[in-house]
Formats: C-alpha cells, structure tokens, sequence
C-alpha cells in the first residue's frame, strides 16, 4: 500500500479476488480508489475526504473499500477509469460498476455514499453495469482504405488551434503521434504545437515535459512526469529535428534525455514517474536548489521502457548522440533480463510483488523498442520476434481482428474482453516494421487484421488517435532502405538520417553486398553505393 494511502483513516484492502470474495461474504459493495503515485489530486483526496474521521468509519463499515495504482495495474485502470485520477469507483461484489466520479470533496462524497447506500438497499447486484466498451465486445471492423488517411488530414485542419497551437479548444495535451502525423502533411501544425509545448510544458530548470495543460493557451499545467509521456515527446522532437534541422528541436530532445537518464533512471532502467508538486515546480531556480524535489516513482514498468529506449534510439539515429544509445541498451537489456520469459513480458518485478504477464501493453511497448533497437543498432531481432510471436499466439482472437488487452480472467471485470484502440494502433505499427526487418510478411498481414478490426469507425475518429491513419497509411504503402552493410557503417547511419520517420531501415540485409537499395511497395526503386547517392534515392533528385 503507497503511503499516501497509508496516512488515510481508510482500511484499504489490496486489489484482488480476496477483496470481491469479502464483500459477496459481508453483502457489501466494493470502493475502488483509483490513484497514481504522481497524480496530485489523489493525494490531496487521500489528505482531505479518505482521512475525515466520519467519512473514512462510514467506508469501512458499509464497503470494502480497495486501493489500486493504476500504473501498476493497467487492465484494471482501463476497466475502471471514471475519465482521470483519482477515480472513485462503487461496485457490486462480482465487480460490477454501480456508480463512479473523479476527485471528490468532503461533501460531495457524503452524498455519493448516501446514494450508493440506497442503490445497492433497494435493488443489490441488479443494480450493477457493465461498461459499454466491454459489453459491445470486438469493435467494428472495415477495409483499409486511402480514405482513413485523408479524413484524418481533415480532422487536423478543423481541430487546430490556430492562435496558441496544438489541437482542441480548452485543455491541452502535447499529442506528440498527432504531432508525428502532422510532421509529414502539415508540418506548419507539427511545428507550432511543438513550439507551444516548449514554451508551457517543459520545465526548462530539472527537465522533462509536465502531463498537459488545463488551458487553451497552455496555461495551468498539470505538472506530473510520466516516463511514457517524456518518451513519446523525446521522439517527436527528434523526428522534428530530422525534418527541420532546428537546433531547438534537437536541444529539447536531448536534456529531456538528460532528466530520464539522471533523475528516472533507477541504475537499471528508467522510473515510471516523478510526481505533480506545484509549489515545487513554481520556486525560482535557487529556491529549488534548497528544496526535496518531487518523489520518483521507481518501479520499472516493461513497457514504459521499451518507449523510453525507442526514443533515444531515434534520437541516436538523427545525432549520433553516443549516451542516448547507451542508456537504451541498458534499459532494453534489463527488461530482457528480468521481465521477459519466452517472449512473455512482464508488467514489472519488485521486491515485494510480481506484476500481470503477457499484457498487450508490455508486449506493444517492448516490441516498439526492440524493432527501433534492430534498425539502429542491427540487434535485438530474436528478442523481437519473440516478443511478437507471444502477442499473435496469445492476445489476437484465433480467426484475425484486433488484440485483446490481456488474457481476460482475473477479479471484478478483468474477465470481460477489452481491445483497446490504442494499443492495438501500436502493436500494429510495431509489426509493420518487424515485417520488413525479417522479411516475414505474416507480421504485416497481422497488422493489417487488427487495423481493419476498427476500419468500421474510422470515420468518427478524431486527432487523438491520428497514429491510427498513420499505421493504416503505412499498410497502403511502405517505403523500406534494404542497406548491404553492418549497423554504424556509414552508408546505415546515412539510411537513418534520408529515411521518412514511416519508413523502415534494414540493415546488413541479406543479398547485397555494400551497398543499399529502396523498396516501395515491395518493388526495388533504386540502389546506391554512396551515402550521396542514398540521399538523391530518398529525395528523388
């Protein structure tokens, strides 16, 4: 239990099946508390409303009240969520939702508590629902289609904020896939908003990118770090730098690196993340100095490190930069070495507990972080392979479509299916390189299966998802560099720096012999002997 929880007057059980079981013996609904270790606002619930002496008597008397970290527990976090942290979920004792709200004050609570009294006296476990996401089961499936990319160039257009940047018109998120789709069709977009994320979100003193910003004008950030969401940014900015040459783009990117491989690095991998602390984060930087920063989360999450190590590979890629490179290594091994069995990842491994295995997010994010590994440094391909392999044997339905989140067993409602869209986009993305890099097209095939499993919807998609068009674009059409000597060589490293951020780099691929060539589409376009003459390849001149 995290010591926020433990200052509580609460007596919070463990998420399990122990907890269900308890309350189905005493007739009672389940409180499921839903926090983070760097979410502000859950401990500022855990201060106030969890520690009211008559609030908290009143919980432990009528509920079975359960404390889950969400970053620990992420199928519980999908499941459960009641749209942020905290979420403060009421159940049935079979896991069923009978109500839920976000942050909830003293009296606010008081009056949920009453309600819920009065639902589950009145009408018990028929009172309960299971979420539509859940109870829908697959999505709804589609072709692949030309169209998917051009209604999301669409949605670009119509959701851009063209006086502060980025997409939407009250609370920002830095987006950086969406940034990503843009560098390619709308670069002007791509570059505005990664000005604004510069300007509000990064914390130009100890590093790293804060969550999002409550503001249209990037006002009011949220000032937790997220290793995953530091990762994703490291990446955009490099790939900025690749299409741009500005040097700020290039700087952002490398002290962001600098604060993951200083305060998030454990000695082994990268920490989940560094909490929310606002009257920390608004000292001026002397004061700072004087002051304890924010606690580090420093569980290592499998697939947080993956992301984390596929960023500065790309950034070693545009910048030789020698740390970067290094560090991922370092990280990727470790998971190897302590979360992976047979190409089963999992979750995280500390002393006290074992996480979940074999979750399509650990699978996804490793996944992306080896097959970068593989088209920068020229290893990793078994640990790839395998990685995948588990995912296609264990997590897609038997006749194709898309990939559940989990082996769907487990207390409450882990035992209902969910095939989360996002993740789903990524391992597909993920398998589209690892296609070209072992030649196996069946990795692309699968792809397209779990792409085509959410074409039904593809219209009411919005920029949130925009790497959903970028994976489906890529399924239309791909551009693969087949280069004919080692990792490091010069005509490779030249391959990293022409190749489009949707295109793949192969490199010492079999059947050439020094020298590279361009496949589009499965057909050869080109070679060359020359990193000058790779160059001319990729720009068509």
């Amino acid at each position: 239990m995290d010591d926020s929880a433990a200052r509580t007057n609460v007596e919070w059980r463990e998420w399990g099946q122990d907890a269900f079981d308890e309350a189905a013996r005493a007739k009672k609904p389940v409180l499921l508390s839903l926090s983070a270790p760097w979410c502000a606002h859950c401990h500022q619930m855990d201060a106030t409303t969890y520690t009211e002496p008559r609030i908290a008597a009143n919980i432990n008397d009528g509920f079975v009240p359960v404390r889950v970290d969400v970053d620990r527990y992420p199928r519980v976090r999908e499941r459960y969520n009641m749209g942020g942290f905290p979420s403060t979920v009421f159940c049935t004792p079979s896991g069923d939702i009978l109500t839920g709200a976000g942050y909830l004050g003293v009296d606010g609570f008081r009056e949920i508590l009453d309600s819920v009294r009065r639902t589950w006296d009145g009408k018990g476990e028929e009172a309960g629902r299971v979420p539509r996401a859940l109870r829908d089961g697959t999505p709804p499936s589609g072709e692949v289609r030309a169209r998917i990319e051009e209604h999301m160039v669409e949605q670009l257009l119509g959701a851009f904020d063209d006086e502060f940047g980025g997409w939407g018109s009250d609370t920002k998120f830095p987006l950086p896939r969406t940034v990503e789709f843009a560098l390619v069709r709308d670069r002007d977009q791509a570059t505005r908003t990664l000005e604004a994320i510069q300007t509000h979100l990064l914390d130009t003193y100890d590093g790293g990118f804060y969550r999002f910003a409550t503001g249209r004008d990037w006002s009011d950030p949220h000032r937790e770090k997220l290793l995953d969401e530091n990762a994703a940014l490291v990446r955009a900015f490099a790939r900025a730098y690749r299409y741009t040459g500005e040097a700020s783009y290039r700087e952002t990117a490398e002290t962001t690196v600098e604060y993951l491989t200083t305060d998030l690095w454990t000695g082994e991998a990268f920490a989940a993340s560094q909490a929310s602390d606002d009257e920390y984060y608004r000292m001026s930087p002397t004061d700072r100095e004087d002051a304890d920063p924010p606690s580090i989360d420093e569980t290592v999450l499998a697939d947080r490190n993956g992301m984390a190590a596929g960023a500065l590979l790309a950034l070693h890629a545009y910048t030789d930069d020698e740390s970067a490179r290094r560090y991922a290594e370092r990280a990727l091994d470790h998971v190897l070495d302590e979360l992976v069995d047979d190409g089963e990842v999992t979750h995280y491994r500390t002393d006290e507990e074992v996480g979940e295995s074999g979750l399509l997010a650990d699978q996804t994010g490793l996944l992306q972080g080896l097959t970068t590994a593989w088209q920068v440094t020229g290893a990793y391909g078994d640990a790839a392979t395998a990685v995948a392999d588990y995912a296609l044997a264990e997590l897609q339905d038997e006749d194709g479509g898309a990939f559940r989140d989990g082996t769907p067993e487990g207390p409450g409602l882990l035992d209902e299916p969910l095939y989360p869209l996002d993740t789903n986009v990524e391992l597909a993305d993920a398998l589209v390189d690892l296609a070209a890099l072992t030649g196996e097209d069946r990795y692309r095939e699968r792809a397209r299966e779990a792409i085509a499993a959410f074409a039904g919807a593809a219209e009411r998609m919005g920029v949130e998802v925009a790497s959903y068009a970028t994976v489906a674009s890529r399924l239309q059409s791909l551009r693969v560099f087949r280069i004919g000597a080692p990792a490091g060589s010069d005509l490779h490293r030249a391959a990293l720096r022409v190749a489009d951020h949707e295109a793949v780099v192969v490199p010492a691929a079999e059947g050439l012999d020094g020298e590279a060539e361009v496949v589009d589409d499965g057909e050869v376009t080109g070679t060359a002997e020359t990193p000058d003459g790779l160059a001319e390849l990729a720009t068509g001149s």
